[in-house]
């Protein structure tokens, strides 16, 4: 398979290339590195990336910008970071890849734990992932041509935890390795409307 991977200099997308090359063909692409660059947020951009592209198999988004911070002190425009990155970046992803995917080719999105474990100063991201995780599930019933879509919710990563550790005290890390198994379950596999937690 022709895999689009967008976010794959990230410490997820690095080892989900790693993962998916063994078996296929990958196509990098980054906000500021890889063989390609596009800022999701921005649909024009993830336009003209597909457009270059051409015709792919599948696509992984593993990318998404987020505010951790306590409630009491956030701004609109903190919020505004996770939904206009992670939330409608994906989304954009979502809606130009369904032109550009074979037929029964598959999409694959990212949300995290907190969607279902929140965690102080974590409110953006648990809604911004949640809401990835709705959207998944209303996609997935209507995409045309067999195209399937999931979403992988990883918990914290061992190789994030000098960043994010002090946030998930209490929580099971997860070798990116591991996570990455789920991209290759949602890709390779048959379901669609799923979310893969890895937990």
């Amino acid at each position: 398979m022709k895999i689009v991977i967008i976010g794959a200099s990230g410490t997820i997308g690095t080892a989900v290339a790693a993962q998916l090359a063994q078996r296929h063909e990958i196509i990098a692409v980054g906000s500021r590195s890889g063989t390609h660059q596009a800022d999701m947020g921005d649909i024009a951009q993830v336009r003209a990336l597909f457009k270059r592209i051409g015709k792919v198999d599948a696509v992984v988004v593993t990318a998404g910008k987020l505010h951790f911070g306590p409630l009491a002190e956030f701004t609109p425009e903190q919020f505004q970071l996770g939904l206009d990155s992670k939330l409608m970046g994906q989304v954009n992803v979502a809606l130009v890849a369904q032109e550009y995917l074979n037929d029964g080719g598959s999409i694959t999105l990212t949300s995290g734990i907190v969607a279902e474990q929140p965690i102080r100063f974590g409110a953006a991201a648990s809604m911004t992932n949640a809401a990835v995780e709705g959207f998944v599930r209303g996609a997935a019933i209507e995409l045309q041509r067999g195209v399937r879509i999931n979403v992988v919710s990883p918990t914290v990563l061992e190789e994030s935890l000098e960043s994010y550790g002090p946030f998930f005290y209490g929580f099971e890390p997860a070798a990116a390795s591991r996570v990455a198994l789920a991209y290759s379950r949602s890709v390779e596999g048959a379901q669609t409307g799923q979310v893969y937690r890895v937990w």
